[in-house]
């Protein structure tokens, strides 16, 4: 029975042990080689005194010990934490403080540049790292004591873990858009419901290779793990640098499905693909934002015979709604409806249910809502709340997730992503979603990354920002793209003003970064062309 994360390695180990599990560069394990590797950081962490429900801070790029890290501290009974191997010394520092891990795993580079956030925590007592950049048990002038990386054992089981499927599984931080990181507390039961649900409408299964891209922090990276294990699937890590670098990988592995981030995808779409690297495509998914149009179609171009999954999702609840396949062309812009296990509702503020085409806020209820934000109860009881229809006097209160999101829904219940409440721009007494914009920016095909920002204006309201980069080499011509939106767009929802970036600013889980946008740009005149 799979009761907590770990598991799905123990019982894929023991029916079939021989297949390949993970590979990293050029070294490749089996789901035997895994578990004994996974074991063996169990039996480390349990050794120096790991307790149940304790913090477990992993700061490392994705490579075979990040995965051993990972289920090692399931299996000793721990919370890991995934760290973005992106973010700068003080704001890791920030997640450490935050979540009082007792142990951190890291590489000697990556501690070295931890020195003074390490030696300010009083919770991290003891630190293991991997490549043999610290003898065991070796002392430091101050902070905690470093150890090296488990040597193998000849008995590395470790002792049954007392975690069940309901108790803390990890602690996922947010991108901080909107201020600093805040963690999301999964269990056990979201993280294997998940990868049941998502495995299942992806088809997933054990002759399925899977790239995994995104960053392991993020929950969309971390779903390629837990997907392709709960079917015995092989996993490739890639820590991305190029496009060439997906498309090299893809055809050296012949990879079954890729899921990306639509600012990733843009890239991707642009390179060129030889028919060696998408040939073997089964799949390919988008999630962590909307698809533009024309990127879908350069897409589908590159892999004629595999299926596009458009998928929603929200660090607090997993994975929401996913467009079957066969809807694509019929349902253009559409995020589908609720994944396997999940019901999505489209409720009005006072909980009652939106009619067909009355636009409301996403909630989410089922197995995958999270437990809520680590040392957060303003922000839990503001997110997290009771389901619609769940007030019942003979039941206690079910809680789902009211995700702040507008969408709408139409006769036949497929939804459409309208935008978040915080990011909706209001000018001249309308409500314009930055999606919309982006998307019509987007179809001209001037530029090839658009982000759409509502700026105060003292007559407006908001005035519309759009921040672009150009789609050729011949830069962008911003009287052109302004005249071409004015003849697709009402007058109202047409940018002031284009700024124009070689490059858009992107947070560590590759999404734009429009909080540092919005910071960059607050003094823009709203008097420029």
């Amino acid at each position: 029975m799979r009761t907590n994360l770990h598991h799905l390695l123990e019982h894929r180990a023991a029916s079939h042990g021989e297949a390949p599990a993970v590979t990293y560069r050029n070294v490749t394990l089996s789901y035997a080689e895994l578990w004994q590797l996974v074991c063996e950081v169990a039996a480390k962490l349990a050794a120096l005194g790991l307790e149940r429900d304790q913090r477990v801070a992993i700061f490392l790029d994705k490579r075979l010990e990040t995965v051993a890290a990972i289920f090692g501290t399931s299996a000793a009974s721990g919370v890991f934490v995934p760290i973005n191997p992106l973010l700068r010394p003080h704001q890791v520092a920030h997640i450490l403080a935050d979540c009082e891990p007792r142990f951190l795993i890291t590489s000697p580079e990556r501690l070295e540049l931890l020195r003074d956030a390490l030696n300010g925590n009083g919770s991290v007592a003891h630190v293991l790292v991997v490549d043999g950049g610290a003898e065991a048990g070796a002392p430091r002038t101050a902070g905690p004591i470093v150890h090296g990386w488990p040597q193998s054992s000849s008995d590395p089981a470790p002792k049954r873990c007392g975690a069940i499927d309901l108790d803390m599984a990890a602690i996922f931080y947010t991108s901080g858009s909107t201020g600093k990181p805040k963690g999301v507390v999964v269990s056990h039961r979201n993280l294997l419901v998940g990868a049941e649900s998502v495995s299942q409408y992806l088809e997933n299964t054990s002759d399925d290779v899977i790239l995994a891209a995104l960053p392991l922090s993020f929950d969309a990276g971390f779903s390629q793990l837990t997907t392709a294990f709960s079917v015995g699937a092989h996993v490739v890590l890639m820590n991305y640098l190029l496009p060439g670098d997906v498309v090299r990988l893809c055809a050296r592995h012949r990879v079954t499905g890729l899921t990306c981030v639509p600012p990733l995808w843009i890239q991707i779409a642009d390179h060129a693909w030889p028919a060696e690297a998408a040939r073997s495509m089964r799949y390919f998914a988008n999630t962590g934002g909307k698809m533009p149009k024309p990127v879908l179609d350069k897409l589908r171009s590159h892999f004629p015979a595999a299926k596009p999954f458009l998928m929603y999702g929200l660090t607090e609840a997993f994975r929401s709604t996913y467009l079957d396949p066969a809807e694509i062309d019929r349902r253009p812009g559409s995020v589908g409806k609720a994944i396997p296990n999940a019901e999505i509702l489209v409720v009005r503020p006072d909980g009652t249910r939106c009619a067909p085409g009355e636009e409301g806020e996403l909630v989410h209820r089922g197995a995958l809502v999270a437990m809520g934000y680590w040392k957060d109860p303003e922000r839990t009881a503001a997110r997290f709340r009771s389901a619609p229809g769940s007030d019942a006097s003979w039941r206690t209160p079910e809680i789902a997730v009211w995700s702040g999101d507008t969408v709408v829904a139409d006769e036949e219940g497929f939804l459409y992503f309208v935008g978040r409440k915080d990011e909706m721009i209001k000018t001249s007494g309308y409500r314009v979603s930055p999606t919309e914009i982006e998307e019509e920016a987007y179809a001209t095909g001037m530029v090839r990354d658009a982000v759409a920002l509502g700026m105060d204006d003292a007559k407006l309201g908001q005035r519309i920002l759009l921040v672009a980069s150009p789609a050729g080499s011949n830069g962008l011509d911003q009287t052109e793209l302004i005249s071409v939106m004015k003849r697709r767009m009402p007058f109202y929802m047409v940018p002031s003003a284009i700024v124009v970036r070689n490059e858009i600013p992107r947070s560590p889980n590759g999404k734009f970064d429009r909080a540092m946008l919005r910071k960059e740009l607050a003094s823009w005149p709203s008097d420029q062309p």
